[in-house]
């Protein structure tokens, strides 16, 4: 199964000139939705992972899919003031500004594996912030694991050193 046809183009979105990957497609079919988590976990069957980040929100979906799948716990990462518990956050880079990513102070222990999933490798500012977050904490970073990679925009430049996979490549 082709996931990439589950994947819908949408023009203009969120503003002029951006033209926007629609998952939504993709999510409404359980059929292509078994085939991208067997593509993002494939080669990570022989790798052990202790925990799942996901990145708001998007990141969610498969996250816990992957956790469940590779029988680990789910971390979420979220905007500020999102969490209920003591957080540490990092900052990172938008077109206008920055903005701020949190996880708990407690979610992961020093030495623990973590993959770290996101909808979409763009700019790589989210994904960096992350990574900082995780080895704040003690996490060892497995892997960044993406649905899908915009490679145009040159996001694989801020994760130098890091295991990268998307399961689409733009």
């Amino acid at each position: 199964m082709n996931i990439e046809n589950y994947i819908r183009d949408i023009q203009d979105f969120p503003k002029p000139g951006i033209v926007f990957k629609d998952i939504t497609p993709l999510l409404a079919n359980h059929e292509a939705i078994e085939a991208c988590l067997q593509l993002l976990i494939n080669d990570l069957k022989e790798k052990k992972i202790d925990k799942v980040v996901g990145v708001e929100s998007r990141g969610f979906f498969f996250g816990m899919l992957l956790a469940q799948k590779l029988n680990a716990g789910f971390i979420p990462v979220r905007k500020p003031r999102k969490l209920p518990f003591e957080t540490i956050s990092a900052s990172y880079e938008l077109e206008y500004g920055t903005d701020n990513l949190e996880i708990h102070i407690d979610a992961i222990q020093k030495g623990e594996r973590i993959l770290i999933h996101d909808d979409v490798l763009a700019t790589g500012g989210t994904a960096k912030a992350v990574c900082e977050l995780v080895e704040k904490l003690g996490g060892e970073i497995v892997q960044c694991n993406f649905l899908m990679e915009l490679s145009f925009l040159n996001g694989r430049e801020k994760l130098k050193g890091k295991d990268i996979f998307a399961a689409l490549t733009y």
